[in-house]
């Protein structure tokens, strides 16, 4: 790899993509040797691109056209496991399809790239968008990332290669982008010349590949006198993420000018009531911030990327002088204490001895749209709960009583 050094202006090629588009383009700059997937909605767009860019003679890359997202990812674990640079693309039930094996690539600590347009699950059907999908693999060991925009999707796709292939991490990754309201949204994106993205990744260098002339065996029965030790490994490679991710996107940020952290903050210095969301929801949560500050409110907004492994001292540092912080989330924990995004929230204030209120509402489910007017909605309801000094543990925004 050549040292990073900025792309000049003349060099960037800009296009109109939808998320789904931005993310094919990014994993053909990334010299993916292996792409096995199956298509699903609003997921598609990813795999169908990408062939074309296969059957143009565009890539190298062996593409596989799977029967299922089990036989994806399964297949996707062999190739990574012989070496090769692997990605797949999926949703909703695709990735539920996918459940066994996202626990054999994490664990054999396979570096695959996994891009997701986030979808409900069912039943009943809907193809449309939340975050029950990857939420519900928050404990796969997966790393996970939400984006915003199709250009953070694009440049995202081509950091996680970069990340998960580190060998203090070794762990498979996803890439989140918002079913339809981005992967179908058409948006201006800064593309790199592809010898500057092959000079940022560089080539793969695997551990201990499979070798026919020396055989070894990945993944073997291990009972209660190893399978412990597997786990700790796992669980010490996740917490070296954000030092990890932190080098790399410094690194791109050297060649773009584009960064933007495990999370993103907005106006949260002087916040009395600090919105935390992720994903298109955290871009319509900045807007009422702008306006009700020009009300007068004191309110700032947390935009989270990093889910897995969850920031939890950064995000406490960030928010711990609020008096109160709000959630809005696409996903419901049934029979919880408290939904996913939420108790990750308030497991991560816990220590202080002084913390803001916590307030979580759920939004959005099934592709309800979420406008300006829901967060109003939670914020003012957030500050009738302070004046009470209790909240409810969670409540449902705009959906029908």
């Amino acid at each position: 790899m050549t040292a990073v050094k900025k792309i000049p202006k003349d060099d960037v090629v800009i296009e109109g993509l939808t998320g789904d588009a931005a993310i094919a383009h990014a994993l053909k700059q990334c010299d993916v040797d292996v792409l096995a997937a199956y298509p699903i909605t609003p997921q598609t767009i990813i795999v169908e691109d990408f062939q074309k860019f296969a059957a143009d003679g565009e890539v190298k890359t062996k593409v596989i056209p799977v029967e299922s997202e089990h036989s994806a990812m399964s297949a996707c674990v062999g190739a990574s496991a012989a070496g090769a640079r692997v990605a797949t693309a999926t949703a909703s039930a695709g990735l539920a399809l996918m459940w066994e094996i996202l626990y054999c690539a994490a664990s054999m600590r396979m570096p695959i790239v996994l891009t997701i347009a986030n979808r409900a699950l069912s039943a009943p059907i809907n193809i449309h968008n939340d975050h029950s999908d990857s939420y519900g693999a928050r404990d796969s060991g997966f790393i996970q990332i939400y984006t915003q925009s199709c250009q953070e999707a694009y440049d995202t796709t081509i950091m996680a290669f970069k990340i998960a292939e580190d060998h203090d991490v070794l762990l498979p990754i996803m890439v989140c982008i918002d079913g339809f309201i981005l992967s179908h949204n058409v948006e201006r994106v800064e593309m790199l010349p592809d010898d500057a993205v092959a000079d940022f990744l560089g080539i793969r260098e695997p551990v201990q590949p499979l070798d026919p002339n020396n055989p070894i065996t990945m993944g073997p029965l291990a009972l209660t006198d190893y399978y412990f030790e597997f786990k700790e490994q796992q669980d010490r490679a996740i917490k070296n993420v954000p030092d990890i991710f932190k080098r790399v996107e410094a690194e791109f940020e050297k060649m773009t000018g584009r960064s933007y952290g495990m999370f993103e903050t907005h106006k949260t210095e002087d916040a009395d009531i600090i919105i935390l969301t992720h994903s298109t929801a955290g871009g319509t949560a900045k807007v009422v911030a702008d306006t009700l500050r020009e009300q007068g409110e004191k309110v700032g907004v947390v935009r989270l990327r990093m889910f897995r492994p969850f920031p939890s001292e950064e995000i406490a540092e960030v928010v711990k002088n609020a008096k109160a912080v709000a959630v809005f989330e696409k996903c419901l924990s049934f029979g919880g204490a408290g939904n996913p995004l939420a108790m990750e929230l308030r497991t991560a204030l816990y220590h202080l001895a002084e913390r803001p209120m916590v307030t979580d509402f759920v939004i959005g489910l099934g592709g309800r749209d979420v406008p300006p007017t829901t967060f109003v909605e939670g914020y003012e309801k957030t500050k009738e709960y302070l004046k009470k000094g209790e909240a409810p543990s969670y409540e449902t925004l705009g959906v029908r009583k």
